[in-house]
């Protein structure tokens, strides 16, 4: 699949996990604030065709998690997951043919409660 950014600058071609089974929002501080949800991909199947050099990142917290986006447009592309280094959460609304809303309601995870936060 394609996903882009909205002003086209920063262009992915992703080969979901599960397609759209994998769709999920989270609860942490920055997701609820993005309002983003997103689809699983393997990292080994995403791939930036277009515009790396106009992805931004973005670290907070455990600074584990890379959270990446267009600094044209501003429109979060991707990001690195902490929970699984293996996987890439893919902005599902950049997805080229996908209709947010025509999949509501969306899961929610327990990112507010994430295993890496709790102290051994």
């Amino acid at each position: 699949m394609r996903a882009a950014c909205h002003c086209g600058a920063v262009v992915l071609e992703v080969t979901l996990s599960d397609g759209m089974n994998t769709l999920r929002r989270c609860d942490c501080s920055f997701c609820v604030m993005r309002g983003a949800a997103a689809v699983t991909a393997h990292r080994d199947n995403v791939a930036i065709v277009q515009g790396a050099e106009n992805l931004q990142c973005y670290q907070f917290g455990t600074k584990t998690a890379r959270h990446h986006f267009c600094k044209t447009c501003g429109i979060y592309t991707h990001h690195n997951r902490r929970s699984n280094p293996q996987e890439v959460g893919i902005n599902a609304a950049c997805l080229d043919g996908i209709h947010l809303p025509d999949h509501d309601p969306i899961a929610w995870v327990d990112g507010r409660n994430h295993p890496s936060d709790r102290n051994p």
